[in-house]
């Protein structure tokens, strides 16, 4: 080992301990209705904090911060799809995690997990990104994997890239593999406020001739009862195809629009009926629950 090898350990092995600690102080224990708890993470300064949607139950959890205080939190929202929830407590000047760009994360990246293993408080761990999950479904779930070594009481904690930014929440280990939430799914959440923006429909992928080719679609097997789709006209049978002349090429497609859409958005859904082109302009609604629609 050389000298310059030697002396530029130090300061990396500083550099990363700095950085756990900061992550530890950003990094909560949550305790709901469900025995073990989880963890959390300070989103925003004035008490806002993240944690998966199966980690607390009912309206409202216990919080201890890394200085143990303890503060009572009321879910303010929760995405069970997207397995997220936002807590708030009645407490200023946090130590908020910095929250990085999910999107630009790439396989391959160092990253870090903070959460509450089996009663471990502020346990770390250090793993690499092995893989990065496209948007599947009429849900648009996106997930961070990674090979991490996590344990009950990691779920609602946070993933953070070498720079110490939050790049996503972890959610569950399958394979012997860690899934996480990313942030701009969380951001997604957050300016949606736990509202999933829906039109009220049932689907199933098709493919239908349309202008002498066949063409990827979504065929409309039940429409809501008041939904923003039966207002709009899309009956049973209709086949949508793309929007704002986007064609679909698969089921993301649909869910990705829909995620980037608020309540009251109007969307102009392009659908086939009876081999005619059709647009329809939904008034986009927006629903708490989970369910099979999109």
């Amino acid at each position: 080992m050389t000298l310059e090898m030697i002396t530029g350990y130090a300061p990396l092995t500083r550099d990363l301990e700095a950085m756990a600690g900061r992550l530890r102080l950003s990094t909560v224990q949550v305790q709901g209705r469900r025995p073990g708890g989880g963890s959390g993470v300070i989103w925003r300064s004035t008490g806002l904090i993240i944690t998966n949607a199966h980690v607390v139950r009912g309206p409202s959890a216990t919080v201890t911060l890394s200085d143990g205080r303890v503060f009572g939190a009321t879910i303010t929202s929760r995405d069970p799809q997207r397995d997220l929830a936002a807590l708030q407590v009645e407490a200023s000047d946090l130590p908020a995690a910095p929250i990085g760009d999910s999107s630009a994360l790439h396989v391959g990246e160092l990253v870090f997990a903070v959460g509450n293993p089996l009663g471990i408080v502020g346990a770390l761990t250090a793993g690499i990104v092995h893989a990065l999950s496209p948007a599947d479904g009429v849900y648009g779930r996106e997930y961070i994997q990674a090979d991490l070594h996590l344990a009950p009481g990691n779920s609602g904690g946070l993933l953070a890239d070498a720079q110490g930014r939050v790049i996503g929440i972890n959610r569950m280990v399958a394979g012997g593999v860690a899934f996480a939430v990313p942030s701009h799914t969380v951001g997604c959440f957050l300016q949606s406020g736990g509202m999933r923006p829906m039109l009220g429909v049932t689907l199933r992928s098709v493919s239908v001739p349309l202008t002498g080719e066949r063409v990827f679609g979504l065929l409309v097997l039940a429409v809501a009862a008041g939904s923003s789709a039966e207002a709009a006209g899309i009956s049973i049978g209709d086949v949508l195809i793309g929007v704002d002349g986007q064609r679909f090429g698969s089921p993301k497609d649909l869910s990705q629009a829909l995620q980037h859409a608020r309540a009251g958005d109007r969307l102009p859904i392009d659908l086939t009926r009876g081999g005619q082109h059709i647009v329809c302009n939904v008034a986009v609604s927006g629903s708490m629950s989970a369910t099979e629609a999109a």
